[in-house]
């Protein structure tokens, strides 16, 4: 017997007015899974979040989170998830154990269990020598550790993340993610975040890539790179119109980015000495390389599917391009 999904939609949507935010939402994420959810700004994953946590109303569709409808059973909703939001929700006057015997007190456990789990948090995410500093005190980086132990210190089935990492620096950034995969490890929460940094989002077990409020492709990471293909073939040039019309019998329709294009490439079908010498008076620059997210985002969201129903990549997404 398969075990539920900890977080299923049906066709969810939300609408204001004639502007649509989410057009018929279908996800399932299992228990346990590392989830995120990529796309531009305004594509709809922000509306996504905030309606799994029962902050909006839903406009169609249904959803369920730790087997409780979103619509009919938000309190128990509620009680199974935390959510970190975009800016972090923290007092920052009181001090780093204060926040979070506070959330703890919150959610109805004893001060003993709400003091033991507060010391519990502090030391997962690092920020013991910080117990008794007030947050305003703290570095960024600091804080966004706090905000997602505060958002766990009920001990949440499922973490909701709302971009954890934006304005935190490299160092930072991998300082939460390390801390993330701690969680998931050590207390087996689901994760599911949003994220413009691609290069995190190859760390989860699957991706869901988002435009303009539909869902236009997911896989995980190693799948949707597969499917672009072995290699990339990135071409700088001078003529780039010039240039694609002579390569596109043989690698097919190239993604086009000012004057650098890039082609799907099969293994062995290129040699990259023969194309130096061919394209020597055009070309400033060639490069054979592996593909990874970034170059699945740049394709997938050159043709959505609303658009060109061909367009898209990834196992769930319809093969686009050669």
């Amino acid at each position: 017997m398969s075990t539920p999904a900890a977080i299923l939609t049906e066709g969810l949507a939300k609408s204001y007015g004639a502007v649509v935010a989410l057009a018929g939402l279908d996800l399932a994420i299992e228990a346990g899974q590392f989830f995120a959810l990529l796309g531009r700004n305004g594509s709809g994953k922000t509306t996504t979040l905030q309606l799994l946590s029962t902050l909006l109303r839903p406009s169609a569709g249904r959803a369920w989170v730790a087997g409780n409808d979103i619509l009919s059973a938000p309190l128990a909703v509620r009680r199974h998830i935390g959510m970190v939001f975009q800016e972090p929700a923290l007092d920052r006057n009181l001090t780093a154990m204060e926040n979070l015997r506070f959330a703890g007190a919150l959610s109805g456990h004893n001060a003993r269990t709400v003091r033991e789990r507060a010391s519990a948090l502090l030391q997962l995410f690092g920020l013991t020598d910080a117990r008794d500093t007030p947050v305003g005190a703290l570095s960024g980086g600091m804080r966004r550790a706090l905000d997602i132990a505060r958002g766990i210190s009920h001990r949440p089935r499922i973490l909701l993340l709302d971009e954890p990492t934006i304005g935190l620096d490299v160092q930072n950034r991998r300082a939460i993610w390390q801390h993330l995969g701690r969680l998931r490890s050590e207390e087996g929460t689901t994760l599911l975040l949003t994220t413009h940094h691609l290069e995190e989002a190859a760390g989860c077990d699957r991706v869901a890539f988002m435009s303009r409020g539909r869902l236009i492709g997911q896989g995980s990471p190693n799948e949707l790179v597969g499917a672009l293909g072995e290699y990339v073939l990135e071409v700088e040039t001078e003529s780039p119109a010039e240039t694609a019309s002579h390569l596109r019998p043989r690698f097919g329709e190239p993604l086009v980015e000012g004057e650098r294009l890039l082609f799907r490439v099969a293994g062995g079908a290129v040699s990259l000495d023969h194309l130096t010498h061919e394209l020597r008076a055009h070309a400033r620059a060639i490069r054979l390389r592996r593909p990874d997210l970034n170059d699945v985002y740049l394709w997938i969201h050159r043709d959505p599917p609303d658009d060109h129903p061909e367009g898209g990549v990834g196992p769930e997404g319809a093969a686009g391009a050669s």
